[in-house]
């Protein structure tokens, strides 16, 4: 039998998506499985956006540019500079979805054996997009004790070798929730000015910071036009997670134009989407203010829930919509199995994404889960009850 690559063979399995088999065994046997697992908002879509497809008077759905429309380019920059990010349409590649803009952001600037530095916990396609162009992940630790704060800028610098190509971060992170403050991205840009290094930031979640918080892009501090990458989507921020339509933004010339090889071979982005992305851009902010609005409720909601269960330690986010809790089991992964599998209230149980996976450190995580909170509260208030529930029967079994 002909052999599979030793990179296919080494691609990380999603801890998202994993459990999904499980879940849908469940669903067969007549369990409602309530899906805390995975970050798609119940939040509609904008109007706007669903219309501008309908309504489009297209007779052959015909090929975009390589680097997406020049018309949504040219919003997209305007959107930018809402956010004291100034760019041009030529700083930008649309890709399909933000997973395209880091795979081609690795390919464009990371070599086979090359390091990129990421604090863990983080989104776990960063470790396959990793192990898809050869490149080996740098992990540094940050604690569930400070809500993932940024680690020590230290231990960055101890980490890094003659091999480190880019620092990647998530922010808002995903899994954690956490929001970098100014001293803390500020920190980072020193350091890869220092280093002469990439400083990749994943923005997708730009939008959702609260408590009166406010996110720092990392292109809209000074200096950076050589070193700054973003990578960003509609997937979240519009509640378009099947628009399949992200970007990449960066002022520096080279890496544009390096990952541009990469789009011509994959052609263009989807021309439906970029329509509906487009008409997305013109969202009111009172839809975004209400918005925000929920996901504060519903986590607010969630960590009052929470901490009525024993023995867990949570953290709070800041932002985006996720939440990491750990519980007093020695593998997650198998309690969420077991879940799925052997639990139930009245023909309802829970799905949580075990929070291993997002991690690069063997051993670490393995007592964490991630919770999305969205989900109305009702939903999410059941299924923190069916989680308690399910934690003490576990733990006495």
């Amino acid at each position: 039998m002909p052999k599979i690559s030793q990179k296919g063979l080494h691609m990380p399995s999603s801890p998202i998506r994993k459990l999904v088999p499980y879940a849908e065994e469940a669903k067969k046997r007549g369990v409602h499985v309530i899906h805390l697992n995975i970050g798609q908002p119940d939040i509609k879509t904008p109007k706007a956006a669903l219309d501008a497809v309908k309504n489009a008077s297209i007779e052959v759905l015909a090929y975009s540019r390589t680097e997406g429309s020049e018309a949504y380019r040219g919003k997209i920059a305007s959107y930018y500079a809402k956010h004291q990010v100034h760019v041009t349409a030529k700083d930008i590649i649309v890709t399909t979805g933000g997973s395209e803009a880091l795979a081609f952001t690795m390919g464009s600037i990371l070599d086979e054996g090359d390091e990129v530095i990421i604090p863990e916990p983080f989104y776990a396609n960063y470790n396959g997009f990793a192990a898809a162009n050869g490149v080996k992940v740098i992990p540094i630790l940050s604690s569930i004790t400070n809500n993932f704060a940024l680690p020590d800028i230290a231990d960055f610098e101890q980490k890094i070798s003659a091999r480190t190509k880019a620092i990647l971060i998530c922010n808002p992170g995903n899994p954690t929730g956490y929001l970098y403050n100014e001293q803390e991205i500020k920190q980072l840009v020193d350091l890869v000015k220092k280093y002469d290094l990439f400083l990749v930031a994943d923005e997708v979640y730009r939008e959702f910071a609260y408590d009166g918080k406010q996110h720092h892009s990392i292109l809209a501090q000074a200096g950076m036009d050589n070193h700054a990458i973003i990578v960003d989507s509609v997937s979240k921020r519009y509640s378009m997670c099947g628009a399949r339509i992200g970007c990449i933004v960066s002022k520096n010339p080279l890496v544009i134009e390096t990952a541009m090889k990469f789009a011509q071979a994959r052609l263009s982005p989807p021309t439906l989407a970029q329509i509906a992305g487009e008409a997305a851009l013109d969202t009111p902010q009172h839809y975004f203010d209400d918005v925000i609005a929920e996901y504060v409720s519903r986590r607010d909601l969630l960590l009052a829930e929470l901490s009525k269960i024993d023995n867990i330690k949570i953290a709070r986010p800041s932002g985006a919509f996720y939440c990491v809790v750990e519980l007093p089991v020695a593998n997650s992964d198998d309690f969420a199995q077991w879940l799925l599998e052997e639990f139930q209230i009245n023909g309802d149980t829970v799905m949580v994404a075990p929070a291993a996976g997002f991690y690069a450190t063997e051993g670490q995580g393995l007592n964490q889960i991630r919770i999305a909170y969205v989900l109305e509260k009702e939903q999410l208030k059941k299924a923190v009850h069916i989680l308690d529930k399910g934690l003490k029967q576990y733990l006495n079994r």
